[in-house]
């Protein structure tokens, strides 16, 4: 629970020095590779602007806002499966969240494995849900919608 009011703590105090978001500290792209019949990676890849970094899908600690990707129900598509991180991943204390932390700097790809249950064009939909911090703030975690054409 200390960990919560602290991010909280943490938050307000970025909300009133800056009204940036975390989505102007990073670029996303999202892309489909064809691997097999009916089978596609998704690469969901985010450029981090210097200075920053961008808390992993398994943040470490309770406290700093893990990367949370969401996807749209598509009966066409199967979504099931983890979501694989490629990336330098560094793990480090942060007595602010008091504990060891895990973020990426520059670039993180993140992909996933789906499946077409068709021989058909169609879409794999979603959103991401992350948060950026420097040394001394963290920005309003931000929320991007993407689609990407998969299938035919």
């Amino acid at each position: 629970m200390k960990a919560f009011y602290t991010l909280l703590a943490v938050l307000v105090v970025s909300i009133s020095t800056s009204f940036a978001q975390s989505s102007k500290q990073v670029n996303w792209s999202f892309t489909a590779k064809k691997i097999a019949d009916k089978t596609y990676e998704i690469h969901m890849t985010a450029t981090i602007n210097p200075e920053w970094h961008m808390y992993a899908q398994n943040a470490g600690v309770e406290g700093p806002l893990p990367t949370k990707f969401t996807f749209t129900k598509n009966p066409l598509v199967n979504a099931d499966g983890e979501i694989k991180e490629v990336g330098n991943l560094i793990k480090k204390n942060e007595e602010m969240f008091g504990g060891m932390v895990n973020y990426y700097e520059k670039k993180v790809e993140f992909v996933k494995v789906v499946k077409v249950k068709a021989n058909v064009k169609t879409a794999l939909a979603g959103k991401v849900l992350f948060l950026v911090c420097g040394e001394r703030e963290c920005l309003v975690p931000s929320e991007i919608p993407f689609t990407v054409q998969i299938g035919g």
